[in-house]
């Protein structure tokens, strides 16, 4: 440790965290319980300067060092009571990252220390008196930036189509990324991938967690590593493991050069007119419970982050199965997060986010409240309330599964539809009614509260399970790669392999698992609601039946370029064209299924036999088929200038029986022919007529798509 060469000048409160202004940087930590906070200063090699905060304004603390600039790196010795039974985990011995870091310098290092007690001592109730510095160092940043006219695309959510990735894991193995670029953000950023993506016609990418995060010790004995990152320790910085241009501790590259390198990806990624949605995990952080290490918010103020147990203060509540849950009951802790919310938007231009174990951020006490102050803050907020907000609607608490339960503006992944869909291509009857609601939009979930169809994130499978050429492979689970002996992971997979378990020659059983697979992909694209796509769906990636690759850094999880199902993707492009060219497949709002202007009635269910479907069509446990007439006068919207919406009348049939049927075409809306756009059993026959009141044959487990032109009256 070295003698501070210069005096800390009082400084400012806020912002929190380092903030450069050209001249030196001022420093600003929250800390209701401490009794002393140190700002630690490091150089190249290692070496500690200390420098003691004694300016303590409103519980925060704070000093400016001039000369001081982007590039240094810095931590907190933060000292106090270590007392665990009452809440309290201070120990001065341990270097802390700040919470506010908008980049680190490096990843943690367990064998320099990361816990504050003594393993020699009775369990966690020992400090430590060795010094800890496996911490992650902030870093002090430089944010200009040249935006070059930067603009969010702005896309209603009803017109996207979003696109579930990895950072790393889209850019890896592609062979027309520059090697140097593979896995980073500037590889998103690179033509290859710019030009797939439009092409594919996704309109948002869902990044998997780009927060710094914290690679688990029980992973690293085993040479894992935690891939999907759900494991946050830095809500402001962007992770360094995905820059190609960051130093990582290992000399050369720039320190701090994550943040530049998003931003370029960002503003790349809106160039080519897509959003870029942040999947955010505020419900717990990587510190564990009771006796997990100690990297930031446990030894800056643990009562203050964290929701621990009443009775004893020593234990953490935790209903996301991870050890901890953040207190969002505390208002520092939630302007923690509401100011990450806000630094992602206005500094970083991203257009949204998707919100991990989203009930454990909206619980009172115990139960999951929608009038908690989460909510309340986030939509009296005119920045964060402006972007799309996306519920995991779920936790792993009592009462934690709430889906259509969040508030007015915001969307949820809809685990029932996800649900629903699997079953019905499974080949379960007796859902005719379940899958009628999923098709329109899930109104029994949305519409009672206010929100629209697209309030719904359809998807049939996301990272967290199968990949969709999983889901028609296998039956059960292939987790062994894990280390766990197949027992982590979801045992209902409501998948099916088809006939056989894994891959296979069979030429039938790959005829019926392609089909299966464009039979999801058509249900996704021309369901109501927003679509999510699992990346790599579109082309066959396959995780070889894992259904819980969280810590496979490697091609069990990366997108695999050189074996695309070229057919399937472009399969999926047609039918992301088509939802997009037809209005009645987006709609803004739920159907009436009730006449609404004259004689239009907007949606119509009908029989294999071209029937009005009745009631006891229903609820027949044999009913595996069903068809939707849109009627495209129906919309009951308005276009950009105002006139009433329309769209070409579609009908779309689908069935989930063993069985080919026969179909009747309706004679609807004065529809004399009807013109196939669309049949997953058979692409050759697209754009064939059939004649209303004619009968085709609908496929065993297939979809089709057929469309009139409406009437010009």
């Amino acid at each position: 440790m070295s003698t501070p060469q210069q005096m800390v000048r009082p400084g400012k409160s806020s912002p929190l965290g380092s903030s450069w202004d050209g001249h030196g940087t001022n420093f600003a930590l929250y800390s209701e319980n401490a009794s002393s906070v140190t700002l630690c200063l490091f150089d190249d090699q290692g070496n500690e300067t200390q420098y003691p905060l004694t300016e303590r304004t409103a519980f925060v603390w704070h000093g400016c060092l001039p000369g001081v600039g982007p590039g240094q790196r810095y931590g907190y010795r933060v000292d106090g009571e270590y007392n665990p039974d009452a809440g309290l985990r201070f120990n001065k011995n341990v270097v802390l990252t700040d919470p506010y870091a908008h980049a680190l310098a490096g990843t943690e290092e367990f064998d320099r220390g990361v816990f504050a007690y003594d393993f020699d001592g009775e369990e966690d109730r020992t400090p430590t008196a060795s010094d800890q510095q496996g911490a992650p160092k902030a870093v002090v940043v430089d944010h200009s930036f040249d935006w070059q006219n930067d603009a969010m695309p702005d896309i209603p959510l009803h017109q996207s189509v979003i696109y579930e990735a990895h950072a790393k894991g889209l850019s890896m193995l592609h062979p027309d990324v520059p090697e140097e670029l593979r896995g980073t953000y500037a590889g998103i950023a690179t033509e290859p991938i710019l030009n797939y993506l439009k092409e594919l016609g996704i309109t948002a990418i869902e990044l998997m967690p780009v927060h710094q995060h914290v690679d688990d010790p029980f992973l690293l004995d085993k040479g894992l590593t935690n891939y999907w990152g759900y494991s946050s320790l830095a809500f402001f910085a962007p992770d360094v493991r995905y820059s190609a241009y960051a130093n990582r501790g290992q000399g050369g590259g720039e320190l701090g050069g994550e943040v530049r390198e998003f931003k370029e990806m960002v503003r790349a990624l809106h160039a080519a007119g897509i959003e870029v949605i942040l999947d955010v995990v505020y419900n717990h952080t990587a510190e564990g419970n009771h006796m997990g290490p100690t990297l930031s918010f446990k030894g800056i103020d643990n009562p203050t982050y964290y929701r621990l147990v009443g009775d004893n203060a020593r234990f953490y509540y935790d209903t996301t199965g991870t050890g901890n849950s953040l207190n969002v009951r505390h208002p520092q802790t939630l302007q923690l997060i509401m100011d990450s919310l806000r630094y992602w938007i206005q500094e970083m231009h991203v257009d949204g986010f998707r919100f991990d174990l989203a009930s454990t951020l909206a619980r009172g006490l115990h139960e999951v409240d929608q009038l908690s102050s989460f909510f309340t803050i986030i939509h009296q907020d005119p920045i964060i309330s402006g972007v799309k907000l996306i519920a995991e609607p779920w936790d792993v608490g009592e009462g934690g599964y709430q889906v259509g339960n969040f508030p007015v503006q915001w969307a949820e992944w809809n685990g029932i539809y996800r649900d629903d869909m699997r079953a019905f291509w499974k080949g379960e009857g007796g859902l005719a009614s379940e899958i009628g609601y999923r098709l329109t939009g899930s109104s029994d979930l949305y519409k009672n509260d206010g929100r629209a169809p697209y309030a719904s994130i359809n998807f049939i499978t996301a990272h967290d399970g199968f990949t969709l050429h999983d889901t028609v492979t296998y039956n059960d689970k292939h987790n062994d790669a894990n280390g766990e002996n197949n027992q982590d992971g979801h045992n209902d997979n409501r998948s099916w392999n088809c006939g056989v378990e894994g891959e296979t020659d069979d030429a039938e059983i790959n005829a019926l698992r392609n089909r299966q697979k464009r039979n999801f992909l058509a249900t996704l694209m021309l369901s109501q609601g927003t679509p999510m796509l699992l990346g790599g769906d579109e082309f066959g990636r396959t995780q070889g039946g894992n259904n819980n690759a969280y810590c496979q850094d490697n091609e069990i999880s990366w997108f695999d370029w050189a074996n695309q199902d070229t057919v399937l993707l472009d399969f999926t492009r047609r039918l992301i064209r088509l939802r997009r060219e037809h209005p009645g497949l987006h709609r803004r709002k739920f159907f009436s299924g009730r006449p609404i202007r004259g004689n239009v009635q907007d949606i119509i269910w009908l029989r294999h036999d071209g029937q009005v479907m009745e009631d006891a069509d229903w609820d027949n446990p044999q009913t595996q088929s069903l068809a939707m007439f849109l009627d495209g006068n129906g919309l009951n919207d308005l276009n950009a200038e105002g006139e009433p919406l329309r769209d070409d009348h579609l009908l779309i049939l689908f069935s989930g029986s063993h069985i080919d049927l026969p179909f009747t075409l309706p004679a609807l809306a004065g529809c004399e022919n009807w013109e196939l756009l669309l049949n997953t059993a058979d692409d050759e026959a697209a754009q064939t007529t059939v004649e209303a009141g004619g009968e085709t044959t609908l496929t065993a487990r297939s979809v089709q798509l057929y469309r009139c032109a409406r009437s010009k009256k």
